[in-house]
């Protein structure tokens, strides 16, 4: 009787041991169904992304007004200058002749000068005694005053062949930094239509700044003053920063996209960076310190029809209320989508005008090459428990940086586990029949960039 005992109990804790496995078992393959990621705290902020080209704040091009052969060259590539010194020499022997020939002409006509007033000097006493008469008394006043007038002439003729010999020599017009050397000695520039460009002399090296092309579709969030940090090729593991100085009102307009130009003020005290340098810029157009993130993934999933269905929510009253609010959205936006029903994610039916408020979907926004989320949208979120039941909260979304979405909820806790993804192949939903996960379900712009999320 004892030994039955001692084997009864031995069956019933084999029993209650497999039972205990079987379920673990079962809600640990349940559990699997879902691929999660867990609610982090941190900062994270928003960006516009461009390229630009590095350029000196100031640059001269230092050119010739006369032409002739390059002489002489004293300065050089990298070389610093100061203003007021010798750079160049162009042969000066047709300059030297030419201010020769000025000379003569002004010694001939001061000699006509003096012929012509000594002319007038006798000739006025014989027209005050009326010997001559006042026709012949004017040809000598006229000859004076023509004497006078070609040694003014001749005096200028002289002054511009002595300007054009001074121009000879090329001179540092600022302090600075010999950026372009475009001329050997012995090279003939020609100066008749317009003045060639011999040294680039960049003013001061240790300030930069980056003419950033921007679209059309971000300039309205680019603004004097905002902080920008940028890399270039040369040094990809290190981030550079500046500050937004201006943004030129001038559009260009390249294959139908219209870009603005922002330049960007940058320090540059080590001298690493240097001119012509491609700079991808980022600009910073939201941040947020502190706050709670979730994977931009977690607000795209949707369960399927039969996950939710075995979580016990009711599908058809979620699709109802779903198509309430899209049609709503739709009236209150402008938007042409339908206001029944095929929500998805994102909203379709809302967010297809483009413009208007994405509810709970939202719209992706573009800006800074990542999707943005409108700041108080709303978005739901998925969790799992340790049997694989599917639980469901509303939060609030922020700003996006493209990965990473900040997240506000009452039961939205640091550590949480949230639903990214499914391992099992189900029938997909209304709204995921039809659309693209990473599309969004429609696009929106404004502000801190558009907002992407699962559209109940």
């Amino acid at each position: 009787m004892k030994n039955f005992r001692i084997v009864a109990v031995v069956a019933a804790l084999v029993l209650v041991t497999a039972a205990f496995f079987l379920v673990r078992r079962s809600g640990g393959e349940k559990a699997n169904e879902f691929r999660l990621a867990a609610v982090v705290r941190g900062d994270l902020s928003s960006t516009v992304s461009a390229t630009g080209t590095m350029k000196a704040v100031t640059t001269v091009q230092v050119g010739t007004q006369v032409s002739g052969q390059v002489s002489a060259i004293y300065a050089d590539f990298n070389d610093h200058v100061k203003k007021g010194q010798l750079l160049a020499r162009i042969d000066a022997t047709l300059a030297e002749q030419a201010v020769e020939d000025a000379q003569a002409g002004v010694a001939r006509a001061t000699a006509g000068l003096r012929q012509a007033q000594g002319d007038f000097e006798r000739n006025k006493p014989l027209y005050d005694r009326k010997v001559i008469t006042a026709e012949e008394f004017a040809g000598y006043q006229y000859k004076l005053s023509a004497a006078q007038a070609d040694v003014r002439s001749a005096s200028i003729g002289l002054e511009r062949a002595r300007r054009n010999l001074g121009y000879t020599q090329i001179y540092a017009p600022i302090d600075g930094v010999v950026v372009e050397r475009n001329v050997d000695v012995g090279q003939t520039v020609a100066a008749s239509f317009s003045a060639p460009q011999l040294f680039l002399i960049a003013n001061d090296l240790s300030k930069m700044q980056i003419l950033a092309s921007v679209d059309e579709s971000d300039i309205g969030q680019i603004h004097d003053g905002q902080p920008v940090s940028f890399t270039v090729q040369s040094y990809a593991d290190r981030t550079f920063h500046g500050t937004v100085k201006q943004v030129r009102l001038q559009s260009t307009t390249a294959e139908n996209v219209v870009n603005y130009t922002a330049v960007v003020e940058v320090d540059n005290p080590d001298g690493k960076l240097l001119p012509g340098m491609t700079a991808t810029v980022d600009f910073e157009t939201g941040s947020a310190l502190q706050a709670l993130l979730v994977p931009n993934s977690a607000l795209r999933f949707t369960p399927s029809d039969e996950q939710m269905k075995a979580a016990g929510i009711n599908v058809d009253s979620m699709k109802a209320a779903r198509g309430q609010r899209q049609g709503r959205q739709a009236g209150a936006g402008g938007q042409g989508g339908a206001a029944g029903g095929q929500g998805g994610q994102g909203g379709a039916g809302a967010a297809r005008g483009g413009q208007g408020q994405g509810g709970f979907g939202g719209g992706a926004g573009a800006a800074g090459g990542g999707p943005r989320r409108a700041r108080g949208s709303g978005g739901r979120i998925w969790t799992v428990d340790a049997t694989g039941k599917l639980a469901m909260h509303r939060v609030r979304t922020g700003l996006s940086d493209g990965k990473n979405t900040v997240v506000e909820g009452r039961d939205l806790k640091e550590g949480m586990q949230v639903v990214v993804g499914s391992n099992v192949a189900t029938t997909a939903t209304a709204g995921q029949a039809t659309q693209n996960p990473l599309s969004g379900g429609g696009q929106q712009r404004g502000g801190g960039g558009g907002g992407r999320g699962p559209g109940f």
